[in-house]
This record gives C-alpha cells, sequence and structure tokens, in this order.
C-alpha cells in the first residue's frame, strides 16, 4: 500500500512540474529580434549621425525615420516571411490530404512502417494505424506530424508575427531617441538608456531561453555598443571629411 502511494505520488509530482515553454507560438521570435533590432539599428543610425557633429533636430528627425523605417520594414518582412512559410506548409499538407483521400491503404500501411521504424511491434504497429486513420482529419494530422514535423492546427500566424515585430521594434527604437525627445543635448543618455534597454531585454530572452540572465544580457549590451561604437567613429571620419 505504502508502495502505491508513493509510486501515485511521484506521479502527481512529475505532472505538476513536468511543464514545456511555448515554443511553436508566432509572436515569440519577431518580437525579441524586433526589439533587438530597433535598439542596436536606431541606436547606431542615431550614433553616427551624432559623430558627424549635427544638431540636436537632426538627431531627433534621423531617429524619428529610422524607428518609422524600420518598424514598417520589420512588419512587412515578417509577415511575407511567415506567410510565405505557412502557404508552402498548406500546399504539403493539401498534398498529404489528397494522398489519404486517393490511397488510404498505402498510407495507413506508411504510417504502421514508420511506428515498426521506432520499435513498435508489427502487429499492434499495424492495428494503431488502422485505428488512427478511420478519421481522416486525425489521419493527417498524425501524417503530417510523423512526415513533415508540423502540427496543421499550430502554424504560426502572419498577421501576429507583424503586428508583434512592428510594436516591438517601435518600442525598441524610442529608447535611444526618448532623451532627445525629453530635451537632451548630449548623446551619451540616449546611449546610456539604450544599453540598459538592450542588458534588459537580453535579460527577459533568457527567462525564456534558460541561458543566465546576466550573460545573455551582456552579450546583448556588447554587441549593441559595438555597433553604437563603429557608427559613431564612422560619422565623425565622414563628418570630418564633408566638412
Amino acid at each position: 500500500m505504502a508502495i502505491i502511494e508513493t509510486e501515485a505520488t511521484l506521479h502527481e509530482a512529475h505532472r505538476d512540474n513536468h511543464t514545456h515553454r511555448d515554443v511553436n507560438g508566432g509572436w515569440l521570435r519577431p518580437a525579441v529580434f524586433g526589439a533587438m533590432d530597433g535598439l542596436v539599428s536606431n541606436l547606431a543610425l542615431m550614433t553616427g549621425v551624432a559623430g558627424g557633429s549635427v544638431s540636436q533636430q537632426t538627431i531627433i528627425i534621423t531617429g524619428l525615420a529610422g524607428l518609422a523605417a524600420g518598424a514598417f520594414s520589420m512588419a512587412a518582412g515578417e509577415y511575407t516571411s511567415v506567410a510565405s512559410q505557412r502557404e508552402l506548409v498548406e500546399a504539403e499538407l493539401d498534398v498529404e490530404r489528397r494522398e489519404l483521400r486517393r490511397h488510404p491503404e498505402d498510407e495507413e500501411e506508411e504510417l504502421a512502417a514508420l511506428y515498426e521504424a521506432r520499435g513498435v511491434e508489427p502487429a499492434l504497429a499495424r492495428e494503431v494505424a488502422k485505428q488512427l486513420s478511420r478519421d481522416p482529419e486525425q489521419a493527417l494530422e498524425i501524417h503530417a506530424r510523423e512526415e513533415l514535423g508540423i502540427d496543421p492546427g499550430d502554424l504560426p500566424s502572419p498577421l501576429v508575427a507583424a503586428v508583434s515585430s512592428f510594436g516591438s521594434f517601435a518600442l525598441g527604437a524610442l529608447l535611444p531617441l526618448l532623451p532627445y525627445l525629453l530635451g537632451a543635448h548630449a548623446l551619451w543618455p540616449a546611449v546610456l538608456l539604450a544599453l540598459l534597454g538592450l542588458f534588459a531585454c537580453g535579460a527577459v530572452v533568457a527567462k525564456v531561453t534558460a541561458r543566465s540572465w546576466w550573460y545573455s544580457g551582456l552579450r546583448q549590451l556588447a554587441l549593441g555598443g559595438a555597433a553604437a561604437g563603429v557608427t559613431y567613429v564612422l560619422g565623425t571620419l565622414f563628418g570630418t571629411a564633408v566638412r
């Protein structure tokens, strides 16, 4: 009795603790890349222009233009990319759907062979394949997962990807611009706020990827700082050459 209770307790603990992150959603990747890209690209753009010793108004206009252009570009690119990927997957699903309709016996044997290859006894594999093939939609879902490695009911949304990318890029690009909009005349507040934002974004990403927060934060800070430093030097050199 004690053994049964112990096993039941372990089972309950495993069920409660055995959870996974959502890795198939269509919002996480564009949101993360959008925020990082917005921070790094607009910071680099503004530092490059500031290196040319231009006016505060010019830096603000440059930052606003970079924010708008980058956000729309990211949204359009994500929408096109995810929509194309979804259309390709749907085309492959149509092929599989036609095969299930025209050659159900062959598809059933194919599914049984897949289970046999994974160690299921032949008779049991054929019985499982037969039962699963009774429902055409269920059969399509199983074939899609086994043969194509996709879940037909969990395809990424182009609209979600585009909106996530647009909003996150705009938010990231706004950080280095914010001090200037609030009246700052020097570059360092914008750089400081942007670097803090990069570190925070990296730390937040670590919560999803299971990386250590300080490593991920410092990595993003170093990459963004390097990009800003390089463009500032180039802006200074070009500004000197033009004058």
